[in-house]
């Protein structure tokens, strides 16, 4: 029993001799997850400057879209007054325009 107790302990031995000594002879798996890392920081920097990107981009189009806004709710209300000021001045006009827009809107309602 001794013998075959003592053979297993070397050869258990010998194994992790071998396991040890084959890493830190693996050039290529120390080259491929050096790749791996510098591969993983350039993208998470790319990303990182995307994001910084886009938030701008989102930032500036809520301002200008903002902008917009406030300026066509100028217009319609500088339109609806000039509308309200023509309408009070030109009853009989308006009430003619009404109409002909009335049955121009029947008759495309009708074709379809």
């Amino acid at each position: 029993m001794m013998t075959t107790s003592a053979t297993n302990s070397t050869t258990a031995t010998n194994s992790k001799a071998t396991v040890n000594s084959a890493v830190p002879e693996a050039p290529l798996t120390e080259k491929a997850t050096s790749a791996a890392h510098q591969a993983v920081d350039t993208l998470s920097s790319k990303a990182a400057t995307a994001e910084l990107n886009i938030r701008k981009g989102a930032s500036t189009s809520a301002e200008t879209l903002s902008e917009k806004q406030k300026l066509a709710q100028d217009k319609i209300t500088e339109y609806s007054g000039k509308t309200r000021k023509l309408a009070s001045e030109n009853p009989l006009a308006t009430a003619g325009i009404a109409f002909a827009a009335g049955m121009l809107v029947t008759a495309l309602i009708r074709r379809k």
